[in-house]
C-alpha cells in the first residue's frame, strides 16, 4: 500500500485565514466556527507571516492573562513557520512534528500557494508509527555518532 501524502490525508482543504492586526479572540471565534486547531497569518497579499494554534492560545494567552480582545495575532503567533510541499509524506510530515514539537503544518506549493494545514490528527495509526520508529532511529544514530 503506497502512503498517502499530506495533501491526500487533509481533512479540510480550505485555508482558514486572518491578517495580522486581528484579535486573539476573532482567531478563536474563526478557528471555532471552522472546527479546526489553527488559522494561518496572512498579509493582504496573500504571503503567509505566520500561524495561530490553540496551543499558542493557550500558552501565549490564557497563561500570560492577556486580553484576548485587545491582543493583535501578530503579538502571540508563531512568525515564519515551516512549511511542506503536497507531496509530502505524512510519516515524512509527522516526523518533522515530533523532531520539532509542533502539532499544525502548513501545505504551501512551490509557487507558494497555500493549500492548507496538515493536522497530525489527519494521519492514520501506521502513519504515526512510521514516523515514531524513523525518530527512534534518529535518536539512535545520533547518540551512536555522539
Amino acid at each position: 500500500m503506497t502512503e498517502r501524502t499530506v495533501f491526500q490525508s487533509m481533512s479540510q482543504r480550505h485555508v482558514v485565514s486572518l491578517p495580522p492586526h486581528a484579535s486573539v479572540w476573532e482567531a478563536a471565534c474563526v478557528m471555532t466556527k471552522a472546527n479546526c486547531g489553527s488559522v494561518l497569518i496572512l498579509e493582504a497579499s496573500g504571503a503567509m507571516v505566520g500561524i495561530l494554534t490553540e496551543r499558542d492560545l493557550m500558552t501565549r494567552v490564557l497563561a500570560k492573562a492577556l486580553n484576548p480582545q485587545t491582543t493583535k495575532v501578530s503579538e502571540v503567533m508563531t512568525h515564519d513557520p515551516q512549511s511542506v510541499g503536497p507531496d509530502t509524506k505524512v510519516s515524512e510530515a509527522v516526523l518533522i512534528m515530533i523532531e520539532r514539537g509542533f502539532r499544525h503544518l502548513p501545505i504551501v506549493t512551490p509557487a507558494a500557494k497555500i493549500l492548507g494545514v496538515f493536522s497530525v490528527r489527519d494521519a492514520l495509526p501506521r502513519e504515526i508509527g512510521a514516523a515514531v520508529s524513523l525518530a527512534e532511529f534518529n535518536d539512535q544514530v545520533n547518540d551512536a555518532l555522539g
